[in-house]
């Protein structure tokens, strides 16, 4: 199911979005514990702020409410390897399954990687053929190796992380989040990452119903928007899951007046494709494309947490749709000036 904003203006810029960063905000490691990242309360009516832990989101949500998350798993998806013949080192990133032991790939370097390239990983534990050049330069390759291929994946692989994350990760847990349970996903819904089991087992004993859904994240997700006119941009498909539990609990609680706060902008941007018009949250599973921005009307969600995104980005996009763009950014500069970290290991939001 796909979907696109309901926007009146034929004309979004790109550098409405834009915001100045300093780099050093950038956060390269995770926090040791969890839940101590920094919490941006933001009232997406008033734009009033405060200042919180984000161990105290429990104190925000009220019983009857329910918390969206996205239990998608992070596989170890880049692999480094060399070509066969020459040694030339090469990375492999894994993007989508395509069918048995047949994946789309993004390969650097890509040039030298052409249909009949053979590839070899951990001297020869993981072997690849090129088949075919794809949509945007991804190359389709076939996998062959002895035993279950997650197995090795898991063995060779490292942790596809963003590229402005320079730091080698010591614990490829803390790229994932506590509750991720369906592999699939080439980064990590990092939203989620600030969740304890403690923190989860408290917000649900306080009367909050906790539903799941899947959405297998893609690279579109760190995708920068080319386009200065923002409409002309075109979201990557993403894979979805809503489990006929999860659509009945979101249902029955927006029927009895109950909040629904999804975490992070991929489990919003599920419940959002898999609605009808009237919100009624539907069970079933298909492809996603739908690009939230200004101007969207949402149908499910009422409140959302959210990390810190990249200026111009999609992401910050939807984050102004809910909240309105001068909320937003005067959200964010208010952020900067407090040196709260930026990006996937960085600090959250809760807009509601």
């Amino acid at each position: 199911m796909a979907g696109t904003s309901e926007k009146a203006h034929t004309e979004l810029k790109k550098s409405d979005f834009y915001f100045e960063l300093p780099q050093e905000l950038i956060a390269q490691d995770p926090l040791e514990d969890r839940a101590s990242s920094r919490l941006l309360m933001l009232d997406k009516h008033t734009g009033a702020m405060s200042h919180h832990v984000f161990g105290e989101v429990a104190e925000f949500l009220r019983p009857g409410d329910c918390l969206v998350l996205n239990n998608t798993k992070v596989i170890p998806a880049r692999l480094l390897g060399e070509r066969e013949g020459t040694g030339a080192r090469v990375e492999v990133l894994l993007l989508k399954r395509r069918g048995d032991d047949i994946w789309e790939t993004l390969v650097k370097p890509g040039k030298k990687c052409r249909p009949g390239t053979r590839l070899s990983f951990g001297n020869g534990t993981l072997k690849a053929e090129v088949l075919d050049t794809v949509e945007e330069g991804n190359r389709l390759i076939r996998f062959a190796y002895e035993g279950i291929f997650e197995e090795v994946l898991d063995r060779l692989g490292e942790m596809p992380l963003p590229p402005y994350i320079t730091h080698k990760l010591q614990d490829k847990n803390r790229y994932q989040t506590v509750y991720a349970r369906y592999e699939g996903s080439a980064a990590a819904p990092t939203a989620g990452l600030h969740f304890t089991r403690e923190l989860l087992e408290k917000i649900a004993s306080s009367g909050v119903r906790i539903a799941y859904v899947t959405l297998h994240v893609g690279l579109g997700t760190f995708r920068p928007v080319k386009e200065e006119n923002v409409l002309d941009h075109h979201m990557h498909s993403e894979y979805y899951i809503v489990p006929e539990e999860t659509a009945e609990v979101v249902n029955r609680t927006k029927a009895e007046g109950g909040r629904i706060v999804c975490v992070g902008t991929t489990s919003c941007r599920t419940v959002e494709s898999a609605s009808d018009q009237r919100g009624i949250l539907q069970a079933g599973s298909g492809n996603t494309e739908i690009f939230i921005y200004p101007g969207y009307r949402f149908k499910v969600l009422d409140g959302l947490i959210t990390n810190f995104h990249l200026p111009e980005s999609t992401l910050v996009m939807l984050v102004c749709a809910l909240a309105g763009r001068e909320n937003v950014l005067e959200a964010y500069g208010e952020a900067i000036k407090e040196r709260y970290r930026f990006f996937s290991f960085g600090d959250a939001m809760f807009i509601i």
